[in-house]
């Protein structure tokens, strides 16, 4: 089921099935920032990571001698979310474990997220609350896709990434089937803080940093309409389209967490890079969407 929130500036739509956004306007302008989930290129528009971020080499871990089976990105995309507050400006959505998600993720949690329109600002907090007697290992992310170009009469090289502040940015190195390695390189940025987009940037798969500042503007310098994403104290950021195409979007991803290292069926009790929650403790994240 589809629900609307709306400040007096911007009006979102949120499906309740895996909380995916499956729209961003601005009031009184039909102009589609969000991504429509074209399935030449990628079907979905917004979705959320959780309990993992990536791919899990054989698409399995292992947990305390067990093998669990898991597809990249984990369930919560799929899952089936509940309303537990909604005005307005805001809706909480959230989802429990049962059954289902025991037989490939063996832990008791909760997972909420509430979206909250203020002025252009589309607020993002993500809660996450280990229900069980034991430390609760996991990783979060968002993915959502944006329409490039965003005007008409111009094209996806008009637009570039501008980030708030010069940071000496790195780029992680990942295989060609998107795996972690060791490596790690400088990202050059013009002026300390600007990617120009070109399609071919994705040839390879998703691009992912860190060390980067906390807040980055899609634009064109030839247009007025633009989207800022915020982010603060997440660790790692990705930009992705759909490998050697020309697909007119893209995602810009805040994520706690990373794909497995190349060749290493993960241990979840060791895996790197994630959030290790203890006992009856909440954890929490959030990032924003800006429309100009």
């Amino acid at each position: 089921m589809l629900r609307t929130i709306e400040s007096e500036k911007i009006k979102v739509v949120i499906d309740e099935k895996g909380a995916q956004l499956a729209s961003l306007k601005l009031q009184n302008d039909d102009t589609e920032y969000l991504w429509q989930g074209d399935p030449k290129y990628w079907a979905d528009r917004a979705i959320l990571l959780f309990p993992i971020c990536g791919r899990l080499i054989e698409g399995r871990y292992t947990y305390e001698g067990k093998s669990y089976d898991m597809t990249i990105h984990g369930f919560i995309r799929r899952a089936d979310m509940a309303v537990s507050a909604m005005t307005k400006d805001c809706l909480r959505l959230t989802f429990s474990f049962n059954e289902e998600t025991l037989k490939e993720y063996p832990f008791r949690f909760l997972y909420e997220i509430t979206f909250r329109a203020q002025g252009n600002t589309l607020h993002t907090q993500i809660e996450v609350t280990n229900l069980d007697q034991v430390p609760l290992p996991f990783a979060v992310g968002g993915h959502p896709g944006f329409n490039v170009p965003l005007e008409s009469g111009l094209s996806f090289e008009d637009y570039q990434l501008t980030f708030s502040e010069v940071k000496p940015v790195k780029k992680l190195i990942l295989t060609d089937t998107c795996f972690m390695t060791p490596e790690k390189e400088a990202f050059p940025l013009e002026g300390g803080t600007t990617y120009r987009l070109h399609h071919s940037m994705f040839d390879n798969d998703a691009i992912f940093i860190t060390d980067m500042a906390d807040t980055v503007t899609l634009k064109s310098e030839k247009g007025t309409r633009a989207v800022t994403v915020s982010y603060p104290n997440t660790p790692y950021l990705g930009f992705w389209h759909k490998p050697k195409s020309d697909a007119p979007y893209i995602c810009i991803e805040p994520w706690h967490g990373l794909p497995s290292d190349d060749g290493v069926v993960d241990d979840l009790a060791t895996k790197h890079d994630m959030v290790r929650l203890p006992a009856g403790m909440h954890w929490n994240c959030e990032f924003s969407i800006t429309l100009q």
